[in-house]
């Protein structure tokens, strides 16, 4: 591996991914932790559900490969090393290994189980943020992942019963969040899109009002109100200036469904700043509301209405519903930043930016920097699919425990250690390289 140093920058070029990617999954990869993940607590062989998993590969020149599986993760890293994927997408486990599906007779090969998954794209806010467009993200807009973050998972703890989360940054300008739990991998697709839905408030379509509240209001959406409410004053107020330009009042203005009401509304915003403006929004509602509650009663929650229409999750629908939908795996790299798609830890997710995750150059300047061996470096590729021993996993240990994403590795290894404890002995994964982080 010499010369990695001299011949880059720590700043990504996205021409050199080819160059890199060879590094990346030769040492810093994390086998172990991943195919421990994956195999959740079954063994090589019959009962395995990590070979009937479906991955696919996108290569050079968007090559895009489906219906690759692989017995053993020693299999996985070999071909891995091999093909030098730009992107791994992790589908569903299916009644048999995709890669002999054509060996199986008729529609016996069907998709089983898979994780409840959840994408959130930063596009999808595209009409409510001022800061950025498209795929341009900033810290003032990432605000809105925060948000999303912590109402989807609350939700899905207190109000469905999962325990084991996992919650990715996509690379560019969104998460992905995993749900492990067992129960949760059976669900139906039916059972899918309740939860989803349950989840979305915002609709589609370009609706001028997509949000409607009225009583009594569902504790799933007082919770959501409260987290968007920590966050508004900052957010929308301060760094979007949602009331500060014209065409973003007369947005406002459209979502209060008493037009005498509007016009007074509109009428006191002169002069003023955001704050103020707000301030005085929610006092003329108010006023309305409590001189005839019956009459004006689509007036009570105009101001909750107007925080769920700008901060809202915003769900794609489609990745959750399916069991056969493929989504991005954790620990790519994404081609466009070079940033890995590094787990988020949800007990510090203001903490959270973006624009730290190490990207590829810098990890593979880190490990060019690392204390191995070259002699031990050079007998990474020549292992083969069959070495399952303790003594060869320390020989396959990766150096992703030395770079930077080891500081990102914190929930995924807390993970683990929960799907472990939900496996019972009798299936816990026995002495081999799934213990070490090849």
């Amino acid at each position: 591996m010499p010369g990695i140093e001299e011949n880059m920058e720590a700043a990504y070029d996205p021409n050199s991914l080819p160059s890199l990617l060879p590094i990346y999954y030769k040492y810093i990869f994390p086998y172990g932790p991943f195919c421990k993940w994956l195999f959740y607590g079954t063994t090589a062989g019959s009962e395995s559900l990590f070979e009937k998993r479906e991955f696919s590969f996108t290569l050079q020149n968007d090559i895009y490969v489906r219906y690759q599986s692989f017995a053993t993760q020693a299999e996985f890293g070999k071909e891995l090393k091999k093909m030098n994927p730009c992107k791994i997408d992790i589908g569903a486990i299916y009644s048999a290994p995709p890669k002999h599906r054509n060996r199986v007779s008729g529609g016996a090969f069907k998709p089983l189980t898979k994780e409840l998954v959840f994408d959130i794209d930063m596009t999808d806010y595209d009409d409510v943020r001022k800061c950025c467009q498209g795929a341009d993200i900033c810290k003032k807009c990432w605000t809105l992942m925060s948000i999303a973050i912590k109402i989807i998972n609350r939700a899905l703890k207190d109000d469905f019963g999962f325990k084991n989360i996992l919650w990715v940054y996509s690379g560019r300008r969104g998460v992905h969040c995993w749900v492990c739990d067992e129960k949760a991998r059976a669900l139906s697709p039916h059972a899918r899109s309740s939860i989803v839905e349950y989840l979305s408030l915002i609709q589609a379509g370009n609706h001028e009002k997509r949000v409607s509240l009225k009583d009594p209001v569902h504790p799933y959406i007082r919770n959501c109100h409260q987290v968007i409410r920590s966050y508004w004053d900052q957010y929308a107020i301060e760094d979007q200036g949602f009331l500060e330009e014209d065409k973003d009042i007369a947005k406002v203005l459209k979502l209060i469904p008493d037009l005498d009401v509007r016009e007074k509304v509109e009428k006191h915003f002169a002069g003023k700043n955001s704050a103020e403006r707000w301030k005085k929004l929610k006092e003329i509602c108010s006023a309305a509301y409590e001189s005839d509650p019956k009459r004006n009663r689509k007036l009570r929650y105009v101001s909750h209405e107007i925080m769920m229409e700008f901060c809202f999750p915003r769900l794609d629908v489609n990745v959750t519903k399916g069991v056969n939908h493929l989504l991005k795996s954790p620990f790519c790299v994404h081609p466009k930043t070079g940033r890995v798609c590094v787990p988020i830890d949800v007990s510090k997710v203001d903490e959270f930016d973006p624009f730290s995750v190490p990207t590829i150059s810098e990890l593979c300047i880190e490990v060019e920097r690392s204390e191995m061996p070259p002699e031990e470096s050079e007998t990474q590729d020549k292992e083969t699919p069959d070495a399952e021993t303790p003594s060869a996993s320390k020989k396959l240990l990766s150096l992703f425990r030395k770079t930077s994403l080891q500081n990102y590795m914190k929930p995924f290894d807390s993970l683990l250690e929960q799907l472990q404890n939900d496996v019972p002995a009798k299936n816990l994964i026995a002495q081999s390289d799934l213990k070490g982080d090849f």
